[in-house]
């Protein structure tokens, strides 16, 4: 099936041309490069896995309820919108919520891809070419998964957020051979793994989990890939040049907030998008939710260096400074770990399932 067929909006069949700037860039320094971002490419070839073969799709899921969170979790629960759904319609709603999130987490991921093949293109350092080739594979395979689990399970897709797609033309369009870590590094994959962590947490259901902790593993490489190489890089700049990367962040930064209150949801279910603002306001989980988005972004913008006040008053008018205060490389590793974990629980489980199988099979052999 095509996924025009599953799209909510009508959507344009040509493709979405963004016109590249800047130069590709050779290097004939072959000697060695930075330690740890040599590093960080060897587990990035280390780490390769097949999303075919890694993910039970097996596992059921009902396009009702895929993730299995409470209802208190969409930004209409408790209002007059909630009480004039039906229970078909309240989960139709469910759906519709879900696809919106891993639409924009597909749409995102096609844009990472993009990105980190720009990066290979552009950056001048060959360990950073070596560790980007490496995460355009990690993309490709996330694009895929992504794409499964939106047509096999949820059977619904929605169109590129607006948000989304100008913070990524902004990315791709700027010449300096940075702005593509900054946006698509730090901004765009900072919030989608902050997201895929919320959601990874909170679902009871198997196979959104699997995806999200798998896919978690290998996003944690490419932010601490941005990290490494934008920490050094920007302590070179100059005031000026720095004050045009924290414009970018803090406008980056409430494009990625306003693009989380899904306001092409609420239109789709009557609601005038208008009152979508208030609603998410008024949500305590929704809060919470948009208030975790930011843990990755805020301490990742300090580390690197553009942590000026304007960029400080930002993250204090949105509510997310204490933030900066995360320990990045535990929540990392964390990330790591609980994949780590998945793994080893879901194949033990297997080879106690075949063990029971074929011990059944001798106990009856030998008693008939």
């Amino acid at each position: 099936m095509s996924t025009h067929d599953l799209y909510t909006d009508s959507v344009p069949a040509e493709t979405w041309n963004v016109p590249m700037a800047g130069d590709a860039r050779f290097t004939w320094e072959y000697d060695d490069g930075r330690d740890r971002l040599l590093a960080l490419y060897q587990k990035g070839k280390d780490k390769q896995w097949d999303s075919t073969k890694r993910i039970d799709w097996d596992l059921e899921v009902d396009p009702h309820d895929v993730l299995g969170v409470p209802d208190q979790s969409l930004a209409i629960y408790g209002t007059k919108y909630w009480d004039m759904l039906s229970e078909r319609e309240r989960g139709e709603l469910r759906q519709h919520s879900t696809s919106w999130q891993f639409s924009q987490f597909v749409h995102g991921e096609q844009g990472a891809m993009v990105t980190a093949a720009r990066i290979v293109e552009s950056v001048p350092d060959l360990d950073s070419k070596f560790y980007s080739a490496t995460q355009t594979m990690d993309e490709a395979r996330h694009v895929e998964l992504f794409t499964r689990f939106l047509h096999e399970k949820v059977a619904m897709v929605y169109p590129i957020n607006t948000k989304l797609q100008d913070l990524l033309d902004e990315t791709l369009t700027d010449s300096r051979w940075d702005m593509p870590y900054l946006g698509m590094q730090v901004l765009i994959e900072g919030l989608a793994l902050a997201a895929f962590g919320v959601i990874r947490d909170i679902t009871t259901k198997p196979l959104p989990k699997q995806i999200l902790a798998y896919v978690m593993q290998d996003e944690a490489r490419h932010v601490a890939f941005g990290r490494l190489a934008l920490r050094d890089y920007y302590k070179q700049l100059s005031p000026a040049e720095l004050r045009e990367r924290e414009d970018f962040v803090i406008e980056g930064c409430y494009l990625m907030r306003d693009r989380i209150r899904g306001k092409e949801i609420w239109t789709n279910f009557g609601i005038d998008p208008t009152e979508v603002d208030e609603m998410v306001e008024n949500s305590p989980y929704m809060r919470m939710f948009q208030s975790l988005l930011f843990s990755r972004i805020v301490p990742c913008v300090k580390d690197i260096g553009l942590w000026s006040e304007r960029v400080q008053r930002t993250y204090d008018d949105m509510g997310v400074l204490d933030m900066s205060k995360a320990d990045l490389d535990a929540l990392m590793n964390q990330d790591e770990e609980i994949a780590e974990k998945l793994d080893t629980e879901r194949f033990a489980a297997e080879e106690a399932d075949r063990k029971a199988e074929v011990d059944a099979v001798i106990t009856e052999a030998a008693t008939g």
